[in-house]
This record gives C-alpha cells, structure tokens and sequence, in this order.
C-alpha cells in the first residue's frame, strides 16, 4: 500500500504546528579527506542545539546513489514517492509564477546563456544576469510566431524564464537542451516516443528564431531548455495528511511545487528573515509551514566553499525566531546535497534534524554529516519523513488492532 493511501485513515486532527526549513543542497563534501563539510565548518550553533535535543539523520531523496533534480528532492520531502509522482521542471515554474497550465500544455524552464562565436555555450547561465535585465528579453521572445501553436513566454527570475506551448496532442517526453558543460553548444531538443516529436520540433523551431531574436546581446545571446512537462496531478496535503499547509519561498519554482501539492502561497518576501516575519504573521492560520532557503544551492554550485559556509550560518541565525514559536515539530533538512566541490546536485544523504517533544533523541551532538550518519533516524528515504512528521505532531493514530 501506497504511503499516501495508508495516511488518511489514521489521522488525527489536533491543533499542533509543524514547521520544515529546507535549505537547498545542504548536503556538502569536504574538501580533502578527513576535512570538514560546508555544514560542519560552519558556525551553527543553534542548529547544534536543535540536534541535542532532536533527532537526526541523512535523508535520500530518492534512492542510494540516484542524484536528484529539485523536483523529486522536493517531493520527496513533501511525502510523495518521486519514482511515481514525477514533475517536470517546466510545470514548477510555470505554476509558480501563477501561470494556470492547461490539459494542452507542455511547459519548458528556459536559461539565458552566453554563446561564443562558434555557437558554443561560455556561460550556461549568461551570468546570473539580473531580473531587470532578463525579463525585457523574454518578453521580446513572444514574437516567436510558430503556426498552430500558442506560445506563452513569461520572466521568472535571473537567468530563468518559462515557455508553454499550446497544442492539440503535444507530449512532454523531450530531453533537456542544456548539455550541463560549456564549450559545447546547446543540443537539440529530442523526442523520447513518438507522441513527443511534435513537441520536439516545436523547441526546435522556437530555439531558432529566439536565438536570431537574442544576436547581438553580450550576456544573453542564447538559451537552453530544460524540464518539459504537462500538467500535473497530485493529491493535496490537505486530502493526504488533513493539513492546512503554507509555503513561505523566494523562487518560483518552490512556491509552483507548494501550489501543486495544495500549499497556500503566503507573502511576498524576498530574504530569509522575511520569511520568518511572514511565518510569524501566519502561523495562526496553518497547521504546516515549508519555508526554502535557495543559497544553500546556489553557492554549492557556484563551486564556493566559504559562500556556502555564510549562507549556513545565515540559516542558522534565523532558527531562535523560529523556536520561540514553539513549533510541535521542527524539521530541518536539504532536498539534496549540493557539495561545491562538484559544483552539482549530488547522491550524498542529507543531514536532517526532527526536533519535537516526544522524539527519541539521540547522541548527537552537532548538526553536520558526521553526527548525522550516526543519528537516531538513520539513512532514510525522504518521502518518509512526513509520517514521521505527523506522528511526532499526534497526528497518527494506531494501524490496525
């Protein structure tokens, strides 16, 4: 029986809270043997704390030795088998800036990158170029005319944007255009069945004329492809777990997860202690809270060390205005790791730490991957860590007699 079939029928409604911080690609690798992580460099001292008297582990976000995309990362800390409930990136982003799909829809996440003369990729991501920069350049791509076909090109964020294309009989089995490597160019965008050819030569078409559209620009002379997906459909939280549940992220692509899964978009904040201010405005109104922290991610990729130290102990000041909300379950996790030293996602468990009144601690004494290892949770499948959420909170009752 499916996690999410065997859920509803023991709950029990109660009016505790339960809060999950994920802070992206927390995971990390030292950087010589026998070093320190990121994590473990880090000044964490609340973080520490909360794994005293927590319990901690390494979560997998889908099984040993897959590396996941955010999508499944997500998911799976959010309950949902990630193998069976698969979303393209493409409809995160899309949903997450507000754009309502539609059952003829398959939508692409696009990057700007910057193309050499010889048409090969020198930045896959145009150099983080600016919002203000890149949404005048998006909106020029609506002048993209394929015959046949509606194309929705909408800004996100940065070097992001969305394309949706729409169509009678469109599938969304299309590789991603994105070769992960510079100086190589972008690849063409292939089918995998044949429901998906039309969809391919649709990309095809679109990347052309977008291409000529952006010449001429220094950083933002081209883009790639990546996550094509149709509508999805999940169960909510409120169906599975009988939760009121709030999303308080910065980037689209988080809230378009949270909205998919029935989550509440709450506020506009734009920094970490936002979000803590937005929780607190809030925290009458839900049961269940996701607050994402991105840079966690974002300077592990980036392949700097010492940023993603900052950024943890940026994530670790923020924790004593989240206890003294005295949440009945405090979780805080990554939805994968991101070691800088690969610059990439990576297979490695993420340290994660449950933090409730009735949980068995455990020796821990710091929040890092060598405590964690070692911690009372153990190696865990991610799309666990909801039931253990709810039972923690006096949300599960007994199976069976």
């Amino acid at each position: 029986m499916d996690m999410l079939e065997l859920i509803p029928g023991l709950l029990q409604r109660n009016d505790s809270k339960i809060v999950m911080l994920v802070a992206d690609g927390l995971g990390g690798l030292p950087q010589q043997p026998g070093g320190k992580t990121e994590l473990e460099t880090a000044r964490t001292p609340n973080l520490d704390e909360l794994a005293r008297r927590g319990i901690c582990g390494l979560s997998i976000p889908v099984k040993p030795g897959i590396t996941p995309g955010s999508g499944p990362g997500h998911l799976g800390l959010f309950g949902y088998d990630p193998l069976k409930y698969l979303i393209g990136r493409g409809a995160l982003e899309a949903t997450g800036i507000g754009f309502e799909l539609q059952g003829n829809d398959v939508a692409a996440r696009a990057n700007f990158c910057t193309l050499d003369a010889e048409g090969k990729i020198s930045d896959r991501r145009a150099g983080r170029i600016a919002t203000e920069e890149s949404a005048p350049l998006a909106r020029k791509l609506r002048a993209v005319k394929i015959p046949g076909v509606e194309i929705f090109v909408e800004p996100v964020k940065e070097h992001r944007f969305v394309v949706v294309f729409r169509a009678a009989g469109l599938g969304d089995k299309v590789h991603d255009t994105d070769p992960q490597e510079t100086g190589v160019p972008p690849l063409a965008p292939k089918a995998h069945d044949a429901a998906s050819q039309q969809t391919a030569n649709i990309a095809a078409e679109f990347v052309d004329q977008a291409t000529k559209l952006l010449a001429g620009e220094k950083k933002a002379n081209g883009l790639t492809l990546r996550g094509f997906a149709a509508k999805p459909a999940l169960p909510s939280y409120e169906q599975v777990y009988g939760l009121k549940a709030a999303a308080i992220a910065v980037y689209p692509m988080y809230k378009g997860l949270a909205r998919l899964v029935g989550m509440d978009l709450v506020g506009q904040a734009q920094t970490l202690g936002d979000q803590v201010d937005m929780l607190h405005a809030n925290y009458a109104k839900y049961d269940f809270f996701f607050l994402h922290f991105k840079y966690t991610d974002s300077t592990g990729e980036d392949g700097n060390f010492d940023a993603k130290v900052k950024r943890i102990e940026e994530l670790d000041a923020v924790i004593p205005k989240i206890t003294e909300l005295k949440p009945s379950v405090l979780i805080v996790t990554g939805d994968h790791s991101t070691p800088s030293m690969l610059k990439a996602h990576s297979w490695h468990g993420v340290p994660t730490v449950l933090a409730a009144e009735h949980c068995r601690t455990d020796a821990c004494q710091r929040f890092g991957e060598a405590d964690c290892v070692l911690g009372g949770l153990g190696q865990f499948e991610a799309k666990y860590l909801m039931s253990l959420a709810l039972a923690n909170a006096g949300r599960l009752g007994k199976y069976g007699a």
